[in-house]
């Protein structure tokens, strides 16, 4: 790998001239035509009544899955823009022109959605074994089955438009209000305006004293923005529930669980194996707070390191890193993370004006991805950074597929990002030049386990129970606090000191609305790609088109057929959940015997 790396991402060779590129301008304009187009056709359209008469249905998937691409680059592109800085109100502006046109072409498919329908059943199955549609029957007959859940198409089309300034209208307010976000902390003998991100890092250090007066800051800072919290979380939510009732879904997690082709029994063994096994990690949270000089963890001390042990690592060193054990389990995913960080598909620098987290995005056009993450040098910036490169992967070994067919879900995304953050946390920790750094290695890799076991989990009661009480009426700052702490506490069996009120209007996935319920499908990622993982230490470089093939099918079936198809396990069964549960134990287990007195 070339060196120095750059650490800022090329997004000019995607649409030159950034939020005012004329290229990205003109695409937009003949995407809308294009679109408009397609509404005239599917409306003049005529289902066919047999299996001969493809012509028409072949012309509908191909322009579809055109519209589906070319939607999918330019939002990656505005968003991206968004992502790198938070003051670029073009950008803003195109994420909502491009959420209008999404809105409009979704609208056109619940049209489409009727015509297949209006083909019967015998012609659909001979129509879907017939090429091209044999290699999207999958997400086409999917797409068949959900429509009769729905309303009818001209009621589903103003949904569609209505969301546009109502549903998404509320998570568009809620972005803007955290860019506003600004937290003044003491640096250097200076008084500094930190973004949301900037202040969230802060909260991660080893300064006990300095940790707990940032917390209560943060806190004070989120309190002073509540109501405008509220009021989105509210809405979105009374607007998503008036659309679920209209529908007649009952379950508030039918949606999420129908978009993750995961069944509500996976979903539930999963939660109760992960409840069977949290006693061991409560030990562990003890253990951590002893040797913090702490009686008890605070929320804000469960993330933050111990005070000595892991080495900080530059982003060259990272990388290196990466290359050198993806290498030892697949050459190819190897190959790709080099080609993304020598061809700058990556935004790393530690800056200010960019937003809080990390994420990779699709560029299906281009056959590209980018990745988005502050890298300041921690052994966690290494795992995050293998995390976005392996939904890189993910995407990459799907790029020669139909557009429809790489259509994969969050849960499975999750999987492949998870299983190459696990390749590099594991090597850091092998890798360990001392018992001192060992210790402070596996403590970080631990809390990824107490992340997916407890902290996604407290949000998934959260979110849970809001709902339940939103059904009623608008849901007050204060029993949304109360909310957010009730379920803090059962996900952690109660044993932190304090907990964090104001979680649920500091976490911007509450109020996404591409992905209801964005928490569980972190944990299921996690778990699966355990056993993902576990067969690939057992194999080695052998398992690597083995692994390839099991991505390449994740926008092709169900979880549970996946999982048996490609590791042979039953997802609704305890047995697979406990073994992967097992794997984060005996991290646990070795921690406390390196801890212990």
């Amino acid at each position: 790998m070339k060196h120095p790396l750059p650490q800022t991402w090329d997004l000019e060779s995607i649409f030159p001239g950034g939020s005012s590129s004329k290229v990205l301008e003109d695409f937009l304009g003949q995407l809308k035509e294009e679109i408009t187009a397609f509404k005239q056709t599917i409306e003049q359209a005529v289902a066919p009544q047999d299996a001969n008469q493809v012509d028409g249905i072949r012309s509908w998937v191909e322009t579809m899955q055109s519209i589906q691409m070319k939607l999918r680059e330019a939002g990656a592109f505005a968003g991206c823009l968004a992502a790198e800085n938070q003051n670029d109100k073009k950008a803003v502006l195109l994420g909502g022109q491009i959420k209008s046109l999404s809105a409009q072409y979704a609208s056109t498919l619940t049209y489409l959605d009727q015509l297949f329908l209006a083909i019967p059943d015998q012609a659909w199955t001979l129509i879907m074994q017939q090429e091209p549609f044999s290699a999207i029957e999958f997400p086409l007959t999917e797409r068949r089955e959900r429509a009769k859940e729905k309303l009818a198409p001209e009621l589903e089309a103003l949904i569609n438009e209505l969301s546009i300034d109502g549903y998404h209208g509320w998570s568009d307010s809620y972005n803007t209000l955290v860019s506003k976000f600004r937290m003044t902390v003491e640096q250097n003998g200076k008084q500094v305006d930190l973004s949301a991100g900037q202040a969230y890092n802060k909260l991660h250090t080893p300064n006990n004293e300095e940790r707990t007066a940032l917390m209560q800051q943060w806190e004070s800072s989120w309190t002073d923005l509540e109501d405008y919290c509220a009021d989105a979380l509210n809405h979105l939510a009374g607007f998503r529930l008036k659309v679920y009732g209209k529908r007649g879904w009952e379950s508030i997690h039918k949606e999420p669980l129908d978009i993750n082709r995961m069944s509500e029994a996976t979903l539930k063994v999963m939660w109760d194996v992960i409840d069977r096994n949290k006693d061991v990690f409560v030990e562990y949270l003890d253990r951590k707070a002893k040797l913090m000089g702490l009686e008890k963890l605070a929320w804000v001390d469960v993330e933050a390191p111990l005070a000595n042990g892991a080495k900080e690592v530059n982003y060259d060193e990272g990388a290196k890193l990466i290359e050198e054990n993806f290498r030892k389990f697949s050459p190819k995913m190897a190959d790709f993370a080099v080609h993304a960080f020598e061809n700058a598909w990556i935004e790393a620098e530690d800056r200010a004006g960019k937003r809080p987290g990390g994420f990779c995005t699709s560029l299906p056009l281009k056959q590209e991805t980018r990745i988005f993450m502050t890298y300041s040098g921690t052994s966690n910036n290494v795992g995050t950074l293998a995390h976005e490169l392996g939904h890189g992967y993910h995407q990459f070994v799907m790029n020669d597929m139909p557009a429809m067919a790489q259509r994969y879900a969050m849960n499975v995304a999750e999987t492949a990002s998870t299983f190459a953050e696990m390749i590099v946390s594991d090597a850091l920790v092998q890798q360990a030049a001392s018992k001192e750094e060992r210790i402070a290695l596996l403590e970080d890799k631990i809390g990824r386990s107490i992340a997916f076991f407890m902290n996604i989990h407290a949000r998934f009661i959260f979110e849970t129970n809001f709902y339940a009480e939103r059904e009623k009426g608008y849901v007050s700052v204060e029993r949304l606090n109360d909310l957010m702490v009730d379920a803090q506490k059962v996900a952690y069996k109660d044993s932190l000191a304090s907990y964090h009120p104001h979680f649920w209007a500091a976490k911007l996935h509450f109020y996404s609305t591409g992905v209801p319920f964005y928490n569980f499908p972190y944990t299921f990622g996690y778990l699966f790609s355990a056993g993902i993982y576990a067969r690939a230490v057992k194999e080695g470089i052998a398992f690597e088109d083995k692994y390839a093939a099991l991505l390449r099918d994740t926008g092709s079936m169900s979880v549970e057929d996946l999982a048996q198809k490609h590791l042979g396990v039953d997802l609704t069964q305890a047995d697979f959940w406990q073994s992967a549960v097992d794997m984060a134990v005996a991290d646990v287990r070795e921690f406390m015997e390196l801890t212990a007195e």
